[in-house]
């Protein structure tokens, strides 16, 4: 089956109907940057041969026991060395300095891993510190018509946000330096995990459009001290979305520039970002990735505080923000299938231009890409979405919340729709506290428990023995994946189940899951404490 046909039949599962990017080589390209030797664990080969299709999983373990029913002559059961090879591959986990040298820093440390159903992967993720303004960034990516639009996001966004933030001295500074040749201070310092990689040829573009940036502030009377961090990260999703659209329309270096720009431009991502202060987190959101905070109450145990909103078809109130935007004529036809124009899932994001420009300006872009250039190759297709009348139907200025640290904000957990789909927001907290704290609370039996039958008592029993079950992961992202694909019936994490799912063959893997990414941010709750006179 062609790659073309494949994506036609996957429609209805699909989060976007484009297949994968080719993948792009390893570099150690830094951007003004102070590289981090991150601390990693690596457990047996990465499973790049074991990712599905692209599309959207439905995440329904009902599904998976099916196709197991049907396909007895394969032996799913892996052991568990290879299963924990398989989920700790691409963890990282590190340690922050409680001061680094300019203020005291709110996060302890960080643990962080991937898994993917496609093929590559099509999520990213990023983690850094502003070194010319207080504060941390974290940020997940997730993919969709290819790796290509999230890969560019991930490198850039969070050095937007951190330029906004620096004040007009900085940047004059910063500017300074790159007009006389000198090394340029860094601004940020990354947390690198050993397989993340760079577009090493397009550096020097991103370089120039970052400069632009700054130089655009430099302008602005009103810049001073820089951006607040909500104000930031509104302008800096923007900022970087616009630049992608350019790029993708204007003469560029070399052909392989340009059409990285294209695939960048064409293939989509959403993004969920937090910038982590002394005393505040920012979460800036565009798509259906989500920022939870984990709180732990008086009584010991564990409660969920969304700091974000899904852009998507369950959000009623973005569903009319989108249907205002467009004449009353077509109210049934922009959203349909629980899709904007039966086509997207996420309902804000970046890149994804099929939904933002102009007929006129597309069928211009791709005219004039170099004859006898392969639009399969660039995992483009000439295709509209149905109801395409008044664009742009898609865009990605992000949500922005802020929330001030208390005493009991112990952990935050940024994730891909990818862990969501399998996971609540209590679960995932509850998953984590118990996994920092070491203790499993068990309600009381209550009254009506005690009057169960002998077999509703035997699964009660089976759920709490397995809450009480030591953790096998070191690593608190780690620990949520495995419980995300291997929890049984009971709450009980099964080792057949999790086998499955992570032998599931590659044209049926993206069926059944999707690409997972989890960051679980520690907060250091001492700096919320009010400080004694």
């Amino acid at each position: 089956m062609s790659r073309r046909v494949c994506a036609s039949v996957l429609h209805r599962a699909a989060r976007y109907t484009l297949t994968p990017s080719s993948p792009t080589a390893p570099s150690q390209y830094s951007l003004f940057a102070e590289a981090h030797q991150c601390n990693y664990s690596s457990w047996g080969p990465r499973r790049s041969d074991q990712r599905g299709l692209a599309g959207e999983g439905t995440g329904n373990w009902s599904q998976s026991k099916r196709l197991r029913s049907t396909r007895r002559d394969i032996d799913f059961m892996l052991s568990g060395v290879q299963i924990n090879g398989f989920l700790r591959s691409n963890e990282q986990s590190v340690s922050v300095p409680e001061f680094d040298g300019r203020a005291l820093c709110a996060v302890k440390k960080f643990e962080s891993n991937q898994l993917a159903a496609n093929t590559p992967n099509e999520d990213r993720r990023s983690a850094a510190t502003c070194l010319q303004s207080k504060g941390m960034l974290f940020g997940v990516f997730d993919g969709h018509g290819g790796s290509a639009c999230a890969q560019a996001v991930s490198e850039r966004l969070l050095l937007y946000a951190a330029v906004a933030m620096m004040s007009k001295q900085s940047l004059e500074e910063l500017e300074r330096c790159v007009e006389h040749g000198r090394a340029a201070p860094p601004i940020l310092q990354w947390y690198k995990h050993h397989a993340d990689f760079n577009y090493r040829e397009c550096a020097s573009l991103y370089v120039d459009h970052l400069r632009v940036f700054w130089q655009e502030l430099l302008d602005s009377e009103e810049h001073g001290e820089g951006m607040s961090p909500l104000d930031a990260l509104e302008w800096s999703f923007k900022r970087l979305d616009a630049d992608i659209s350019l790029e993708a329309q204007v003469p560029l270096y070399n052909d392989l520039v340009k059409s990285t720009a294209i695939q960048v431009a064409f293939s989509g991502c959403t993004a969920c970002v937090a910038h982590v202060s002394t005393d505040r987190i920012h979460v800036a959101n565009s798509g259906d990735s989500r920022a939870v905070l984990g709180v732990l109450e008086e009584d010991g145990s564990w409660s969920a505080l969304p700091l974000s909103l899904d852009h998507n078809t369950q959000n009623q109130a973005e569903v009319e923000r989108i249907k205002a935007q467009h004449p009353p004529s077509e109210r049934a036809t922009v959203v349909t299938d629980d899709r904007l124009l039966g086509v997207l899932m996420p309902l804000r994001g970046f890149g994804d231009v099929r939904f933002k420009w102009s007929l006129e300006l597309q069928q211009s872009i791709l005219a004039g890409l170099e004859s006898g250039v392969d639009l399969d190759s660039l995992s483009l297709y000439q295709y509209t979405p149905p109801n395409y009348l008044t664009p742009p139907y898609l865009d990605v200025a992000p949500e922005v919340t802020h929330h001030k640290l208390r005493p009991q904000d112990r952990f935050l957990i940024l994730g891909t729709d990818g862990l969501w789909d399998e996971l609540g927001n209590e679960e995932a907290v509850r998953l984590v506290g118990e996994h920092l704290s070491g203790i499993h609370l068990q309600a009381p039996v209550s009254p009506s428990e005690r009057q169960m039958k002998l077999g509703q008592m035997h699964k009660l029993l089976l759920e709490r023995q397995t809450r009480a079950s030591p953790a096998l992961d070191a690593n608190a992202a780690t620990h949520l994946i495995r419980h995300a694909l291997g929890t049984g019936e009971y709450g009980e994490l099964s080792q057949q189940r999790l086998a499955t799912m992570l032998t599931l063959p590659e044209d049926l893997a993206r069926l059944y899951r999707d690409d997972i990414t989890a960051t679980v941010v520690y907060l250091n709750s001492d700096l919320a404490r009010p400080q004694r006179s």
